[in-house]
Protein backbone atom coordinates (compact mmCIF):
# COMPACT_ATOMS: atom_id res chain seq x y z
CA UNK A 1 0.00 0.00 0.00
CA UNK A 2 1.35 3.11 -1.33
CA UNK A 3 0.37 6.17 1.50
CA UNK A 4 -0.32 9.73 -0.15
CA UNK A 5 -0.53 12.95 1.84
CA UNK A 6 -2.70 15.61 1.40
CA UNK A 7 -2.35 18.97 3.78
CA UNK A 8 -5.59 21.32 4.29
CA UNK A 9 -6.62 24.15 6.93
CA UNK A 10 -10.20 24.52 7.41
CA UNK A 11 -9.56 26.26 11.17
CA UNK A 12 -8.85 24.87 15.02
CA UNK A 13 -6.51 21.69 14.11
CA UNK A 14 -7.50 19.87 17.14
CA UNK A 15 -11.14 19.82 15.21
CA UNK A 16 -10.05 18.57 12.17
CA UNK A 17 -8.02 16.04 13.32
CA UNK A 18 -10.70 14.91 15.18
CA UNK A 19 -12.95 14.89 11.95
CA UNK A 20 -10.50 13.27 9.71
CA UNK A 21 -9.00 10.13 12.16
CA UNK A 22 -12.18 8.78 11.10
CA UNK A 23 -12.19 8.35 7.37
CA UNK A 24 -11.73 4.96 6.11
CA UNK A 25 -8.27 5.02 4.11
CA UNK A 26 -7.04 7.69 6.38
CA UNK A 27 -4.11 6.10 7.78
CA UNK A 28 -2.88 9.07 10.19
CA UNK A 29 -3.31 13.03 11.00
CA UNK A 30 -0.95 15.15 12.24
CA UNK A 31 -1.49 18.55 13.68
CA UNK A 32 1.00 21.19 12.39
CA UNK A 33 1.74 24.80 10.81
CA UNK A 34 2.38 25.40 6.91
CA UNK A 35 1.73 28.62 4.91
CA UNK A 36 4.26 30.79 6.79
CA UNK A 37 7.78 32.39 6.75
CA UNK A 38 8.82 31.30 10.21
CA UNK A 39 10.89 27.93 10.66
CA UNK A 40 9.75 26.24 13.73
CA UNK A 41 6.84 28.06 14.71
CA UNK A 42 5.37 27.18 18.47
CA UNK A 43 1.87 27.11 18.78
CA UNK A 44 1.43 30.73 20.91
CA UNK A 45 3.94 32.33 17.96
CA UNK A 46 1.67 30.62 15.32
CA UNK A 47 -1.61 31.77 17.42
CA UNK A 48 -0.26 35.53 17.34
CA UNK A 49 -0.69 35.72 13.38
CA UNK A 50 2.46 36.82 12.87
CA UNK A 51 4.24 34.07 11.19
CA UNK A 52 1.59 33.45 8.80
CA UNK A 53 1.08 29.71 9.33
CA UNK A 54 -2.15 28.04 9.17
CA UNK A 55 -3.18 25.52 11.37
CA UNK A 56 -3.64 22.38 9.77
CA UNK A 57 -3.51 18.64 9.10
CA UNK A 58 -1.03 16.48 7.40
CA UNK A 59 -3.46 13.26 6.42
CA UNK A 60 -1.49 10.05 4.93
CA UNK A 61 -4.28 7.92 3.63
CA UNK A 62 -4.56 5.17 1.33
CA UNK A 63 -5.68 6.55 -2.50
CA UNK A 64 -7.20 3.16 -2.81
CA UNK A 65 -9.96 3.08 0.11
CA UNK A 66 -10.27 6.95 -0.17
CA UNK A 67 -9.08 9.73 -2.89
CA UNK A 68 -7.98 13.16 -2.39
CA UNK A 69 -10.68 14.93 -3.80
CA UNK A 70 -12.88 12.48 -1.39
CA UNK A 71 -10.90 14.27 1.52
CA UNK A 72 -11.41 17.67 0.09
CA UNK A 73 -15.14 17.28 -0.43
CA UNK A 74 -15.40 16.27 3.45
CA UNK A 75 -13.50 19.22 4.74
CA UNK A 76 -16.13 21.40 2.74
CA UNK A 77 -18.65 19.27 4.79
CA UNK A 78 -17.36 19.72 7.64
CA UNK A 79 -15.87 23.41 8.08
CA UNK A 80 -17.20 26.82 6.77
CA UNK A 81 -14.96 27.62 3.59
CA UNK A 82 -16.94 30.91 3.28
CA UNK A 83 -15.11 32.36 6.12
CA UNK A 84 -12.21 34.22 5.54
CA UNK A 85 -9.63 33.93 8.03
CA UNK A 86 -11.70 32.51 10.62
CA UNK A 87 -14.07 29.31 11.77
CA UNK A 88 -16.86 30.75 13.85
CA UNK A 89 -15.36 32.64 16.97
CA UNK A 90 -11.71 31.71 15.84
CA UNK A 91 -10.40 34.77 13.96
CA UNK A 92 -6.83 35.35 12.04
CA UNK A 93 -5.23 34.00 9.10
CA UNK A 94 -3.37 30.98 11.34
CA UNK A 95 -7.97 29.81 10.83
CA UNK A 96 -8.00 30.37 6.83
CA UNK A 97 -9.39 27.68 4.86
CA UNK A 98 -6.80 26.92 2.59
CA UNK A 99 -5.16 23.48 0.39
CA UNK A 100 -1.82 23.14 0.39
CA UNK A 101 -1.22 20.86 -2.75
CA UNK A 102 1.91 18.76 -3.05
CA UNK A 103 1.92 17.98 -6.85
CA UNK A 104 0.13 19.45 -10.09
CA UNK A 105 -2.73 16.42 -9.73
CA UNK A 106 -3.27 17.56 -6.08
CA UNK A 107 -3.88 21.22 -7.62
CA UNK A 108 -5.95 20.36 -10.58
CA UNK A 109 -8.09 18.37 -7.94
CA UNK A 110 -8.29 21.25 -5.67
CA UNK A 111 -9.74 23.05 -7.77
CA UNK A 112 -12.37 21.00 -8.73
CA UNK A 113 -13.02 20.41 -5.07
CA UNK A 114 -13.47 24.13 -4.82
CA UNK A 115 -15.89 24.03 -7.73
CA UNK A 116 -18.15 20.94 -6.16
CA UNK A 117 -18.02 22.98 -3.08
CA UNK A 118 -19.59 26.28 -4.59
CA UNK A 119 -22.55 24.43 -6.04
CA UNK A 120 -23.52 23.98 -2.69
CA UNK A 121 -22.52 27.52 -0.97
CA UNK A 122 -24.87 30.29 -2.03
CA UNK A 123 -21.83 32.87 -0.38
CA UNK A 124 -18.47 32.60 -2.11
CA UNK A 125 -15.91 29.97 -1.23
CA UNK A 126 -12.60 31.69 0.07
CA UNK A 127 -10.19 28.32 0.51
CA UNK A 128 -7.06 29.24 -1.01
CA UNK A 129 -4.47 26.70 -2.62
CA UNK A 130 -1.51 27.88 -1.83
CA UNK A 131 1.96 26.01 -2.47
CA UNK A 132 3.01 23.46 0.01
CA UNK A 133 6.13 24.44 2.34
CA UNK A 134 7.84 22.84 5.32
CA UNK A 135 5.10 21.17 7.33
CA UNK A 136 6.00 21.50 11.33
CA UNK A 137 4.47 19.34 13.41
CA UNK A 138 2.77 20.63 15.71
CA UNK A 139 3.79 20.70 19.95
CA UNK A 140 3.17 16.65 21.02
CA UNK A 141 0.20 18.11 23.60
CA UNK A 142 -1.86 18.92 20.18
CA UNK A 143 -1.36 15.29 19.08
CA UNK A 144 -4.65 13.30 19.50
CA UNK A 145 -6.45 16.28 21.20
CA UNK A 146 -9.68 15.24 20.80
CA UNK A 147 -9.61 11.68 22.52
CA UNK A 148 -7.62 13.54 25.27
CA UNK A 149 -7.90 17.10 26.92
CA UNK A 150 -10.60 18.06 24.49
CA UNK A 151 -13.54 15.76 26.39
CA UNK A 152 -12.81 18.37 28.50
CA UNK A 153 -12.50 21.68 26.55
CA UNK A 154 -15.39 23.73 26.57
CA UNK A 155 -14.61 24.74 23.00
CA UNK A 156 -13.92 21.38 21.24
CA UNK A 157 -17.13 20.17 23.56
CA UNK A 158 -18.64 22.85 21.61
CA UNK A 159 -17.52 22.69 18.09
CA UNK A 160 -16.02 19.06 17.40
CA UNK A 161 -19.51 16.94 17.85
CA UNK A 162 -21.44 18.79 15.53
CA UNK A 163 -18.59 18.45 13.01
CA UNK A 164 -18.64 14.58 13.84
CA UNK A 165 -22.76 14.63 13.49
CA UNK A 166 -22.03 16.38 10.12
CA UNK A 167 -19.17 14.02 8.59
CA UNK A 168 -21.78 11.24 9.80
CA UNK A 169 -24.89 12.23 7.89
CA UNK A 170 -23.00 13.23 4.80
CA UNK A 171 -20.56 10.83 4.65
CA UNK A 172 -21.84 7.46 6.40
CA UNK A 173 -20.10 5.29 3.97
CA UNK A 174 -16.66 6.44 4.63
CA UNK A 175 -16.73 6.69 8.36
CA UNK A 176 -14.69 3.82 10.46
CA UNK A 177 -17.31 1.80 12.81
CA UNK A 178 -17.32 2.73 16.36
CA UNK A 179 -15.59 0.97 18.26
Amino acid sequence: MAIEYAVIAGGCFWCTEAVFKDIIGVESVESGYTGGTRPNPTYEQVCSGATGHAEAIRIGFDPEKVSFGDLLDISFVTHDPTQLNRQGNDIGTQYRSAIFPANAEQEAEAKAAIARAQQDNSDPIVTTIEPLKEFYPAEDYHKNYWEGAGQRNGYCMAVIPPKLQKLRKSFANRVKASS
